[in-house]
């Protein structure tokens, strides 16, 4: 017997939160029974991509949805669909472009359409122009518009949280939630490897190790945690800080961090696949963004041990252990204060989390379990 497919909905599979979380779901799944294909808007090669096609899933292309002009995307999604009915289930994980891919799919009457909220973004004022600028004050107010449509096309509702479920979905909306699993257990703290990466790393032992992991985009807010660095480097020299990932803003920090002349304190370690790895050289995890749904590199970080510093303004449903606080990004003298509280955060002793993050149901193998039987109850 062949199994279902299930066809997942992105833009691109790179190594971002959304996509790496339904990467771990993919890998833990019983793929006789449940295998995933994936519908994707760029006709670049992505980071999954090769593993996709190794665990036997099909990456299908198409060109980027224009919201404003939407109709060659539909046409193009309706040639897709009639040549592609092996479909009966289609996840989207678009957020406010999802009623994009299920208005067409609900046209084809495929019986199981699901829109996925993987964020909730903060309110559109004056604040957030001076911060992220008109460019992206527009994009959000899109999205925004686009949001209220989401619904009219869906017959199941998935969100990581209850915040991001909100936020799509309207307040009093019914949604089901799939947590941002991980495999716990890859990242339990282990000292020889925290060691051996710090010599790789050309890390002394004693170094303070600051340590950021996400896409170089306006929402993550990497220029407030340049700040934030510059500040504590007047208080404390020995330290050093570890951006992992790119993005579109990526040059535009590394011009800040020269101009700061602070290069020689700043490693950009790029797009990496060993992140359980990573993770051990880190004391501090900083997270300053603007918004968020709720962010697996938290959950992550904290399943390390490794103390969590992160903006208010994100989802208090990732606090799953002691080891995370968080803290105002709206102040005046924020970054000052970020400094501060980097200096007095008690690095001595990393946390073994592993049982706290399985306890709060983030473990991958119990959630597998459940999505699993969803998608076979819904074929």
């Amino acid at each position: 017997m062949k199994p279902i497919r299930v066809l997942q909905v992105f833009t691109i599979m790179n190594r971002g939160g959304a996509e790496s979380m339904i990467m771990n779901y993919y890998r833990q799944l019983d793929r006789d029974k449940v295998q995933f294909d994936f519908l994707v808007h760029r006709k670049e090669e992505a980071a999954f991509d090769d593993e996709i096609k190794t665990l036997g899933g099909k990456i299908h292309r198409l060109d980027p949805i224009n919201p404003l002009f939407p109709k060659a995307y539909y046409d193009a999604l309706r040639s897709f669909f009639t040549t592609h009915n092996e479909y009966s289930i289609v996840h989207s994980h678009l957020n406010t472009f999802s009623s994009f891919p299920l208005k067409i799919a609900r046209e084809f009457n495929i019986p199981c359409r699901i829109a996925h909220a993987h964020i909730a973004i903060d309110k559109v004022n004056f604040s957030s122009l001076k911060k992220e600028g008109i460019k992206e004050t527009l994009k959000k107010i899109i999205k925004l518009r686009l949001k209220r449509k989401v619904k009219n096309h869906t017959t199941h509702l998935f969100s990581c949280g209850d915040k991001a479920g909100r936020w799509l979905f309207g307040e009093k909306s019914s949604f089901q939630l799939m947590n941002n699993a991980i495999d716990a257990i890859k990242f339990e703290y282990n000292t020889t490897t925290s060691l051996t990466y710090k010599n790789e790393l050309n890390i002394s032992e004693d170094t303070l190790v600051l340590g950021h992991v996400g896409r170089f985009a306006s929402q993550k807010n990497h220029s407030f945690l340049i700040d934030v660095f510059a500040s504590l480097l007047k208080q404390k020299e020995d330290c050093i800080l570890l951006l992992v990932g790119d993005g579109p803003l990526k040059k535009e920090i590394e011009r800040k961090v020269k101009n700061l002349d602070i290069q020689n304190k700043i490693q950009f370690l790029g797009v990496r696949t060993d992140i359980p790895e990573l993770l051990q050289v880190f004391d501090i995890f900083v997270f300053p963004s603007f918004y968020e749904g709720l962010p697996v590199t938290l959950i992550e970080a904290q399943a390390a041990g490794v103390k969590v510093l992160a903006s208010d303004a994100i989802t208090k449903e990732v606090h799953l252990t002691k080891d995370i606080e968080f803290i105002s990004i709206n102040q005046p003298g924020d970054a000052d204060l970020w400094a501060t509280k980097i200096q007095k955060t008690d690095i001595q002793k990393k946390g073994q989390n592993t049982d706290e993050i399985i306890k709060a149901n983030y473990d991958i193998v119990s959630n597998t379990e459940m999505a699993q039987k969803f998608y076979l109850k819904h074929a």
